[in-house]
């Protein structure tokens, strides 16, 4: 069995899904294979850096073709060479869009990585057009069933999983001066907050240092905002992938501010090396994996002062620290291995290919569009400060 994993190769937590369920998927004789289209999946194959992942799939079209001849030449790949498809929700909105035209006999499979009101809407748009929906956390899970009408049946929850054989299994010997923090991942506030970090590492003691892991459209603010703070902020710019073990290992704590998230697999890479997490409450996400005073910290989120205070307590508690980390470790290596996430995507698919549900017929190529939810809504012209205003008291009342 052949099925098509919509993205590209990038530095991101999507494509380290792809990564993680194809190596899980060989064993049970699925062959999954990335497939891209549009100005950056061409961009990105064209790039050195991921040389080697274009053995793993293929663009289609050219990069200047316009949203119907994407849509026209990713229906005619996926009906040509593959069995199914596994849809990545606004991960690009030509390629979601892509699965109302295919033919009833593509095996469809929608992942939503995100707890978003604007992904929602999207997973909405093609609901009626996939086979299954698997929500990477709880709460998507239940936000989709509960009010956005997706069938309980054929709605899972799959928490994204970890290669538990890339992260360091020893830790080297901590510091005794000072606790070293890390944030890791793209440097961007809307959705990770990362503003919030300069403000949290002034309620800190002088011998706690933050290293700021990644690049993003925020980086240069953010080391500006920094600037104050000298060397206890240092930055690293982008990781790739197989520094990551490491990087995690060299470090105390993963501070994690954002404001959303889907299932965050730095978290728990974090936690499987042993990287105690301070992370914000997000309801049916972070408190999948963090057990709030047991093997981690949730402070409600914009609470800096929170944040802080669990990591003074870190700090001052070693006991507790070496205690946390070795509980944290222990639970993302049982619950969020990659073998774990393989079995349960291997079983649903399974389940498809011996029962397929019914889905609505394929669309006509010739009446293409965009349906609503995949356009831009009212959201996007809101001003930023009001849309994080907006998420932040969402989840304070979640």
């Amino acid at each position: 069995m052949r099925l098509a994993y919509f993205g590209f190769p990038h530095i991101g937590g999507t494509y380290s899904v792809f990564r993680h369920l194809r190596a899980g998927l060989a064993g049970a004789g699925i062959e999954l294979r990335w497939l891209g289209c549009g100005p950056k999946a061409h961009a990105a194959a064209d790039n050195p850096m991921f040389r080697a992942e274009m053995a793993l799939g293929s663009t289609v079209g050219r990069p200047e073709d316009s949203d119907y001849a994407r849509t026209q030449a990713m229906v005619t790949a996926i009906e040509a060479e593959f069995d199914g498809v596994f849809v990545n929700v606004l991960a690009d909105r030509v390629q979601t869009n892509a699965v109302r035209y295919l033919d009833p006999r593509i095996l469809r499979i929608m992942v939503v990585h995100n707890i978003t009101p604007g992904t929602y809407a999207a997973a909405r748009a093609i609901r009626d057009h996939v086979h299954a929906t698997v929500g990477v956390s709880a709460r998507i899970q239940a936000d989709l069933v509960q009010r956005y009408g997706f069938h309980r049946d054929r709605t899972v929850t799959i928490p994204n999983g970890i290669d538990v054989a890339e992260v360091a299994a020893q830790r080297p010997a901590r510091s005794q001066w000072g606790l070293r923090l890390l944030y890791l991942g793209r440097v961007e506030d809307q959705a990770k907050g990362v503003f919030w970090l300069p403000r949290i590492c002034r309620d800190l003691p002088s011998s706690v240092t933050l290293t700021v892991a990644g690049d993003g459209p925020d980086l240069a603010r953010l080391k500006s905002r920094c600037a104050g703070l000298g060397r206890r902020v240092r930055f690293r710019g982008a990781v790739p992938p197989a520094h990551v073990g490491t990087l995690l290992a060299e470090h105390d704590v993963l501070l994690m501010p954002s404001r959303f998230e889907g299932f965050p697999v730095t978290l728990v890479e974090a936690m499987a090396a042993g990287c105690v997490p301070v992370a914000s409450r997000l309801q049916g996400v972070t408190d999948m994996a963090i057990e709030d005073g047991v093997n981690g910290f949730l402070f409600s989120i914009g609470d800096t002062r929170g944040a802080a205070r669990a990591i003074v307590r870190l700090a001052e508690d070693r006991a507790f620290l070496v205690a946390a980390s070795a509980r944290a470790s222990r639970k993302a290596r049982e619950q969020f291995g990659v073998s774990l996430m393989a079995e349960r995507y291997r079983d649903l698919i399974d389940g498809l290919r011996y029962s397929q549900p019914t889905v609505a017929p394929p669309l006509g190529l010739a009446g293409w569009r965009l349906p609503p939810g995949l356009r831009p809504g009212i959201r996007t012209y809101l001003p930023i400060s009001l849309k994080n205003a907006l998420r932040t008291l969402r989840e304070r009342q979640a």
